[in-house]
């Protein structure tokens, strides 16, 4: 195994900047993620890594060496493609085997590495069927447990579950945190989903448009985004933004939320606040600030999400078991100060 670096790489595709002076550390043995919206460059750095795209400035570096001009094969990375690229005339068993055959590995040893990984990821009984004969989903397993049947120096997976439905997606990434802790490999995951980030990535790299927006721990990101657009990207529903403003000498959000002017820093533009941690009560007279109306209620069993329109905007509170709020009935809406999150004019965020 091996940690994986970049320094200042920047990538272009004739007018369009895919990933622009990036820089990143991956540590030996780390489930490290991208993640991002499509087209923010996520895909674009897994193919710098392996070898299929050269960088137009910078360096990348596999072990601590810089591998700019070796070839993708001596790099002994394995890739799980999101187009999954198995090879149609060869079966399961026989596109698992792939990689080992290719380096001449003992069959006594390629038999043990194939039903091992087979096991793993619940294909054992696949393995003898051609890939037009299996699902999106079974495809997608067999992709990973290709990959997983190597020694390489790490893993480098492009969405590689996408395809599976929901309780199988959240099985096999639950599976393939399990199998890289103990293989304690390198592991370097892409994603659209949060779920799957946060539930897998010992750290992870929020991207935007090529540019990284900020790397650290899932719960570290979560709870201390670097921005708005980071805030906003982590966290369903998404983090309630407002805009700080003076009633009667108090200062409120959206004039419906006390602000603690203690817990102001200074040159605030905009407040955040998890839909969790926003409080909703029955309104009562004599309460500060106005109150705000109830838009819409969505229970869903455990928790309920409350659409609150406070005559400017609509916040989202994310509210638990199925309190009883009657749609454009009068709320006060609250928020513990050290749960709030402060944002300047430029988005980025501010410390308490």
């Amino acid at each position: 195994m091996a940690g994986i670096s970049f320094r200042n790489v920047t990538k272009s595709y004739g007018k369009t900047i895919a990933v622009q002076n990036a820089s990143f550390d991956i540590k030996s043995g780390e489930f490290f993620c991208f993640f991002g919206p499509p087209l923010s460059g996520k895909s674009t750095i897994l193919k710098l890594i392996l070898g299929l795209e050269r960088p137009d400035e910078g360096e990348v570096l596999i072990g601590g060496k810089p591998v700019n001009e070796v070839s993708p094969a001596a790099r002994n990375v394995a890739m799980v493609f999101q187009n999954l690229a198995l090879f149609p005339h060869m079966n399961a068993g026989d596109n698992v085997r792939f990689p080992l055959v290719e380096r001449k590995v003992p069959e006594a040893k390629i038999k043990e590495r194939v039903d091992a990984v087979a096991s793993k990821l619940h294909i054992a009984h696949l393995l003898h069927k051609p890939p037009s004969q299996l699902s999106g989903g079974e495809r997608q397993r067999v992709a990973i447990a290709r990959a997983l049947v190597r020694d390489p120096v790490a893993y480098l997976m492009d969405d590689p579950i996408s395809a599976l439905d929901a309780r199988l997606r959240e099985e096999t990434r639950v599976e393939l945190k399990r199998i890289q802790g103990e293989l304690g490999q390198t592991l370097i995951y892409v994603t659209h989903d949060q779920e799957e980030a946060m539930s897998v990535a010992d750290r992870m790299a929020i991207m935007e448009n090529g540019h990284i927006r900020q790397i650290g721990s899932p719960v570290e990101i979560y709870d201390r985004p670097a921005s708005q657009y980071v805030a906003r990207l982590l966290g369903a529903p998404v983090m309630n933004i407002m805009a700080a403003e003076q009633n009667d000498g108090q200062l409120f959000a959206e004039g419906t939320i006390k602000v603690s002017v203690d817990a102001l820093p200074k040159a605030v533009s905009g407040i955040g606040i998890r839909p969790e941690d926003l409080k909703v009560e029955a309104w009562t007279d004599g309460r500060e600030g106005r109150p705000a109306r109830v838009f819409e209620v969505e229970p869903l069993g455990g928790y309920t999400v409350v659409t609150i329109d406070t005559g400017g905007q609509k916040l989202r509170a994310l509210m638990r078991g199925q309190p009883r709020l009657e749609p454009d009935s009068a709320v006060a809406l609250s928020c513990d100060p050290a749960k709030m999150h402060f944002f300047g004019s430029a988005g980025e965020a501010l410390a308490k």
